[in-house]
């Protein structure tokens, strides 16, 4: 038996400290990676969208300062923040695997259909969770917790406190 917990312990350790030594991803591979998936290309877009936002709430801006806004340079800085996120949460031999998936055609079909799918995919939930919303309501109103609008009926509301007696007068002595 105790052969045995000694086994467990070591394969335990071994298993930890291969952890602890997976080598940290180096920047360029995360680089690289985010250049496989088109992350830069993809911050680009939501740099513009936020900026064509920005530039309907504030007319007062002129067009030119939005188009000083987009740059390639914001995008870089980016994902150099970015970078030690990967490194945090991805070894080296992660990245590699995942550099070869996003490089395959099966990987690139999944970077060029993804947007189109995540879209679709939220109409789907969207509308799933407006059917179980109404459900909810018509089971609700059914149980009379809700009213026919969908709301909490009225309750009656509470009395005010009656106020507190004056204090009798002192006596004199």
């Amino acid at each position: 038996m105790r052969n045995w917990k000694g086994i467990a312990a070591g394969l335990v350790l071994a298993t930890c400290a291969g952890q602890a030594m997976a080598a940290p991803p180096s920047e360029a591979q995360v680089r690289q990676l985010m250049d496989a998936v088109g992350m830069g290309r993809m911050l680009s877009q939501m740099n513009s969208q936020m900026a064509g936002v920005m530039a309907s709430a504030l007319p007062c801006v002129p067009a030119s300062y939005w188009q000083g806004f987009v740059d390639a340079n914001a995008t870089n800085q980016l994902i150099g923040r970015m970078v030690p996120v990967y490194q945090k949460h991805f070894t080296a031999e992660d990245i590699d695997g995942l550099l070869k998936f996003y490089k395959s055609p099966l990987g690139q079909k999944v970077i060029t259909q993804m947007p189109a799918t995540m879209a679709e995919g939220m109409q789907v939930g969207k509308q799933w969770g407006q059917e179980r919303g109404q459900q909810m309501i018509s089971q609700l109103q059914g149980q009379g917790t809700l009213n026919a609008q969908g709301q909490c009926p009225a309750t009656a509301a509470p009395k005010p406190p009656a106020p507190a007696p004056a204090p009798a007068p002192a006596k004199k002595k």
